[in-house]
């Protein structure tokens, strides 16, 4: 089975197994549909003038993006091929209305967005099996209003739909741009693991000398330092334009360097399966961790129900047995008790209305104080102290109640009492077997 084969199989089955289940624990689902809808993506960022559009064009084999030092593009541009759509532009309006696309979920950014968002279509080899995005230019001082969207929810969105992120540097602003702190700090890592992210500092060219150079890189390696809050600097890719030095005359190592870069980007679309199969071992992970929490305090929540059921349904036997003789002397009514009336043999239906009345209200009573005081109290202590409701007994569990605790919440307060009996219980069941059979049998066939 070829690659493309399997991820049509993948998203079958996916789709049908954990879409509701998602739903039920209120995920979105969106993420994991979107990585299996579609070919390899690279997702190319940086700061304007860092060279993300040369490098394109230089890949694409065709001038498709513009380039120079001032901003020339604020869109999100995703550039592909595709047989007989050469030389085609495809707005945003239509991409997130295309159910056959991975773009829905860019359709609540509003009309500022899409606006700034299209596909063009080229003729290229290279992405006949693969789609590059080329981004805005990272700023250095920007808000949501600026744009109009919040640019770093949109680029979080993209970068979890990538295979490949090549986050490019300027040298003359060596990683001084406040949105890439932004976007290395936080937005990347929760979005994209660290090994699907290439650092490059590009234009190397354009520094005077050894010098020049060796400060620029300096910097930029303090700046990433800072960044990542890392001591161990990851890998920074060099490369330069090839239209406007000649390599012979750059220094030694940099033409290698240059085509690891290149050859790593081509063979991002090599990752694919294994990056839908890592996104999907995460997220089912998450969702586990929410079903675990809630099944745990249904759990909880029952067991005390049933105890609070018992005591209630054996108060109510009670007063159904001896209320009416409680009520008889206090009030004188009714005349014959149920007691007396089957010991003098002159039982009738009309001794049973005090009885069965009474063991009613209590039940009723108990209800009542069950769903409104007992499992409210219950829920709030839960989202107050949910954590004690399951084991953290490792740190990527902790890590993972850290990141999904919001979630959890909502999903406790979302709890009502028929949720007793409505399956969470089969639901968590549903996800573990997801996780220790399907998942495993699917990474199973790509080593394979």
């Amino acid at each position: 089975m070829n690659e493309k084969e399997l991820q049509k199989q993948l998203q079958t089955k996916v789709k049908k197994k954990l879409e509701p289940l998602f739903a039920k624990y209120k995920m979105d689902f969106g993420g994991i549909d979107a990585s299996l809808k579609w070919k390899p993506i690279v997702l190319i960022i940086g700061n304007y003038s860092s060279g993300k559009s040369t490098l394109i064009n230089e890949l694409v084999g065709v001038d498709v993006q513009r380039t120079g030092q001032a901003p020339t593009d604020d869109s999100f541009t995703i550039i592909t091929s595709d047989t007989g759509c050469e030389d085609k532009e495809t707005p945003g309006s239509t991409l997130v209305n295309d159910e056959n696309m991975p773009f829905s979920q860019f359709k609540g950014y509003g009309e500022k967005l899409i606006s700034h968002f299209c596909m063009k279509q080229v003729d290229s080899p290279l992405l006949d099996n693969m789609a590059i995005i080329d981004s805005p230019g990272m700023l250095d001082a920007t808000s949501e209003k600026d744009r109009g969207y919040n640019y770093m929810q949109v680029l979080g969105d993209f970068a979890k739909m990538a295979d490949l992120i090549v986050l490019m540097f300027d040298p003359h602003k060596a990683g001084t741009i406040k949105e890439s702190y932004e976007a290395i700090r936080n937005t990347l890592p929760e979005k994209s693991g660290e090994h699907r992210i290439v650092f490059v500092m590009s234009r190397i060219d354009e520094c005077d000398n050894l010098s020049d150079f060796t400060r620029s890189y300096g910097t930029l390696c303090w700046n990433m330092s800072q960044m990542t809050g890392r001591k161990d600097i990851p890998h920074i890719f060099l490369t330069y334009s090839p239209s406007v030095v000649d390599p012979a005359n750059v220094a030694e190592g940099w033409p290698q360097e240059r085509e690891e870069l290149i050859g790593k980007i081509k063979q991002a679309s090599g990752f694919r399966i294994n990056h839908i199969l890592e996104d999907i071992d995460r997220q089912v992970n998450e969702v586990e961790l929410v079903a675990e929490t809630v099944g745990a305090f249904l759990k909880r929540a029952n067991k005390i129900f049933l105890k609070f059921t018992k005591v209630t349904t054996a108060i109510a036997v009670v007063l159904f047995l001896f209320g009416d003789l409680i009520i008889n002397s206090v009030l004188g009514f009714p005349e014959s008790t149920l007691i007396t009336a089957i010991r003098t043999g002159q039982f009738s239906l009309n001794n049973l209305i005090v009885p069965v009345a009474l063991a009613f209200v209590t039940l009723v009573i108990g209800s009542i104080g069950y769903s409104k005081i007992v499992f409210p109290q219950m829920k709030k202590k839960a989202v107050g102290n949910g954590v004690e409701l399951v084991v953290l007994n490792n740190d990527y569990r902790k890590n993972l109640w850290e990141k999904m605790e919001s979630k959890i919440i909502e999903n406790l307060q979302g709890l009502r009492v028929k949720d007793l009996w409505t399956g969470y219980g089969r639901s968590l069941t549903k996800i573990r077997n997801f996780l220790n059979n399907d998942l495993k049998k699917y990474y199973e066939k790509v080593v394979t």
